[in-house]
C-alpha cells in the first residue's frame, strides 16, 4: 500500500506513514493493515519490538482520513462510519495490550487517529516540533480512538481542559499530560530506529533520552483546576464567565468555536473513564457517541464547515449556554446488540 510501509527490518517490526502530503492522514484501509501486522508480529518471534514513525517533516499522523465518512453519512448510510470505528477502536486496543514494546516517534501533528496509533505504545517519543491534540469537538465529535482515557488521567482537569479547547501539546507539554513518555531532538532519531531495528533493544530510548522543555500547562494547573471542576458544560460556562483573566477570557472563545453537545460528552466521558483501568471501556463509551455522531450529532455538520465549505460558521445543534442534559444522556446510551464487541465482523 502507497499510504503505509509496513515490514520486517532486523529485529523491529516497522510501520511507516507515507502520505507526508496528506499530512499521513489514516485512512481504513491503512487502520486494517495496521492491525494485521500486530496480528502478524504479536505470534512472530523474530519481532522484538515495533517501531513507528513518519514520513515528511509536518506530521506524524493529523488524523483520520475523514472525507469517506462525510460522503457517506450525508447519504445517510451511517453503517460505513458506524463499521470505520469499529475496526479502529479494536484496532486501538491491540496497540494499547500489545505483548512487546511499541516505540513511536511522533514529529510535527499527531492528532485524532494518530494519536490512536502512536499515544497508546510503551516508549512515545516526542521532538521539537511534536504538536499533539485532540481536536474533535470542533468537528462534533468527542476525542475518540482511547484518547479520552489519556485525557482522564492527565493531572487535575487537565484532560477536561484539553478535550474541550482542542490545545496543541508540545513535547514538554505532551509528557506531562500523559501522551508521550520521552523527549529525544528529532536530529538523533534516525540512528536511534536503525539501531532499535538491529537490537530489538527498547533500553536504547531510554539511553538517549534527554529532559523535555518546559511547557506552559504546569504553571497554568490552578487556573485549569478551578475553570473545569464543574460537572457539566454549563458549570465549566459559568466558572469561565465569573472569572476575570485573560486566561478565562481566551478559554470561553475557544470553546465558543466547538460543538456544544460534543463538548458536553466529552465531560461526561472523561468523568466516567476516571474509573475505568484499562483502554476497552473508554473506547466502548467513545463508540456509544460516534455511532450515533452522523444521524444525531454535529459531525456532518461539523465537517462541512470546516473542511468542506470551510466556511468556519457551523450551525451546530445547540447553543453553547442552551445544551440540556439530556441530549448528552442520550448521546451516551447504551448501545444493547450494537455495544463495541472488538470482534471482528460483528460490527455493523
Amino acid at each position: 500500500m502507497s499510504d503505509i510501509n509496513i515490514r520486517k527490518t532486523g529485529k523491529a517490526g516497522r510501520i511507516t506513514f507515507t502520505r507526508p502530503k496528506a499530512l499521513n492522514a489514516m485512512s481504513y484501509d491503512m487502520c486494517r493493515a495496521i492491525e494485521e501486522a500486530l496480528d502478524l508480529w504479536a505470534e512472530d518471534d523474530e519481532v522484538k519490538m515495533i517501531v513507528i514513525d513518519a514520513e515528511g517533516d509536518k506530521a506524524f499522523c493529523a488524523g483520520g482520513d475523514i472525507a469517506e465518512l462525510y460522503d457517506t453519512g450525508l447519504a445517510k448510510d451511517y453503517a460505513y462510519g458506524q463499521s470505520f470505528w469499529a475496526d479502529e477502536y479494536r484496532m486501538n486496543a491491540k496497540m494499547f495490550e500489545f505483548c512487546k514494546p511499541v516505540a513511536s516517534f511522533m514529529q510535527g501533528f499527531t492528532m485524532g487517529g494518530g494519536v490512536g496509533v502512536g499515544c497508546h505504545g510503551s516508549h512515545r517519543v516526542v521532538g521539537d516540533s511534536s504538536q499533539i491534540a485532540m481536536p474533535e469537538c470542533g468537528i462534533g465529535l468527542v476525542p475518540d480512538v482511547g484518547g479520552s482515557y489519556i485525557l482522564a488521567r492527565a493531572p487535575g482537569r487537565l484532560g477536561e481542559y484539553l478535550g474541550l479547547t482542542a490545545s496543541r501539546l508540545g513535547a514538554g507539554d505532551a509528557i506531562h499530560a500523559g501522551f508521550a513518555d520521552y523527549y529525544i531532538p528529532e536530529a538523533a532519531w534516525p540512528a536511534l530506529i536503525a539501531a532499535l531495528e538491529e537490537t530489538g533493544d527498547w533500553q536504547l530510548i531510554d539511553a538517549a533520552a534527554q529532559p523535555a522543555p518546559t511547557g506552559p500547562l504546569a504553571a497554568l494547573a490552578p487556573e485549569i483546576d478551578a475553570a473545569f471542576d464543574g460537572e457539566s458544560l454549563q458549570d465549566v460556562l459559568n466558572t469561565l464567565a465569573a472569572t476575570d483573566s485573560d486566561f478565562a477570557r481566551e478559554t470561553l472563545k475557544k470553546l465558543s468555536r466547538n460543538s456544544p453537545l460534543a463538548m458536553g460528552c466529552t465531560l461526561e466521558i472523561i468523568h466516567r473513564g476516571r474509573g475505568f483501568s484499562d483502554l476497552r471501556p473508554a473506547l466502548g463509551l467513545e463508540y456509544r457517541f460516534t455511532y450515533r455522531a452522523m444521524e444525531h450529532g454535529d459531525f456532518i455538520e461539523g465537517i462541512r464547515a470546516q473542511i468542506i465549505d470551510k466556511d468556519r460558521n457551523p450551525k451546530w445543534k445547540h447553543a453553547l449556554d442552551a445544551l440540556p442534559a439530556v441530549a448528552v444522556s442520550q448521546m451516551l446510551l447504551p448501545l444493547g446488540d450494537a455495544a463495541l464487541t472488538f470482534e471482528k465482523g460483528e460490527q455493523p
